[in-house]
């Protein structure tokens, strides 16, 4: 069983900055691509960010690129979203998730993929 923490969300205001950082068990994250979701109130969960097993292939959805980096360290077992620039459409609550993989450069770029997620931490961006 994999099991995902996220930590370092809160309240900021338009143009600040936030890095987000999910925990995974000891060991998690071998073999597991992993991805940021977000999800606002009353809409669909959607993906902001994903990154292969090896961390050298990445995705962003289209409000996030040039804003945020993804990364992780396969040694911590830890996932990182650095998120600068931000904007009151940011708000939201934010999920990590694991997807098993076969492949080091697989990216999984829908939540159907994802086997395990995060309880969520919430951003707040105020205009």
């Amino acid at each position: 069983q994999v099991q995902l923490v996220e930590s370092g969300g809160g309240s900021v205001q338009a143009g600040g900055s936030l890095r987000l950082s999910c925990a995974g068990s000891v060991g998690t994250f071998d073999t597991y691509a992993l991805a940021w979701f977000r999800q606002a109130p009353g809409k669909e969960r959607e993906i902001v960010a994903a990154i292969s097993w090896h961390g050298r292939n990445t995705h962003y959805s289209d409000s996030a690129k040039g804003r945020f980096i993804i990364s992780r360290d396969n040694a911590k077992s830890t996932l990182d979203l650095q998120m600068d620039s931000l904007e009151p459409t940011d708000t939201a609550a934010y999920y990590c998730a694991a997807a098993p993989v076969l492949k080091g450069d697989t990216i999984v770029g829908s939540a159907a993929g994802y086997r395990y997620w995060g309880q969520g931490t919430q951003v707040t961006v105020s205009s």
